[in-house]
This record gives C-alpha cells, structure tokens and sequence, in this order.
C-alpha cells in the first residue's frame, strides 16, 4: 500500500529535518546516509521523507495501524506532536523499542527544529504486495 498525499494544511517548508539513514540504498538506491531536509509546521515526518525520495516501510499506508515506518526522534522530540494512545499501542509492537521511538506517520512537525530522525535498517516490510 502506497501513501497518498495528506489532506492535511500544512506551513511552507521552514522546519530543519536531518533524516539519518542506516541502510540508505535500501530505502533510496544512493549511498548517501543524511537527507537535510526542510518541512513544514504539521507535516508528518512519513510523508516528508517519502515526498522527498526515502522510501519509508509503510505497510498500512501512513494511518497508524502497522509498525513498519518506525523511527527514532534522536533530536527535537519538543518539537513534534506528543504520542497518542493509538501509536504508543503500535509502536510497542516494533523491533528495536526505545524511548524516541515513534511512528512516523503520526509524528508531525509542530516547533521550530532542528529535528534528527535514523530510521533503522532492520526496519523493512517483510511482505510486499506483488502485482498480478
């Protein structure tokens, strides 16, 4: 399942986002480990990384009922929404739990930054849809 693009209003792209990623040809076909990216204030941090070419695991299409785009906020956790009761049931189904992990389909930009995310690389899909 793929992410559409969100309906929700978000500020123009002011907000420093340092994505790090530990298997970055995996999730980009490039060698390069950090993306220095610019969001915006209610911008989920899925849907910046995929509009901007990191193929985030999102098996349920960004709407909190997997685990796959689990991420840790290493930087700036002040600086994104606070966790519901909803992702912190998901997210404690992911490998890897530590105390910045989130989802990051429902972590949205709401400071100003900076915000650093690693997205792991055992963090994959193990199923992927096949096209008949």
């Amino acid at each position: 399942m793929h992410m559409k693009h969100s309906d929700e209003a978000h500020g123009p792209p002011v907000v420093p986002v340092k994505f790090v990623l530990e298997d970055p040809e995996g999730l980009t076909s490039t060698e390069q480990v950090e993306w220095d990216l610019m969001g915006g204030e209610g911008e989920n941090l899925l849907e910046l990384a995929v509009e901007n070419g990191i193929n985030i695991e999102h098996a349920c299409g960004g709407v909190c009922a997997c685990s796959t785009c689990h991420v840790y906020v290493e930087e700036g956790m002040d600086e994104v929404s606070e966790s519901d009761e909803d992702e912190e049931d998901r997210v404690e189904e992911a490998p890897g739990l530590r105390i910045d992990s989130r989802l990051s389909c429902q972590c949205r930009i709401e400071g100003k930054g900076p915000i650093t995310v690693r997205v792991p690389a055992w963090n994959r899909n193990a199923v992927k849809e096949v096209p008949h």
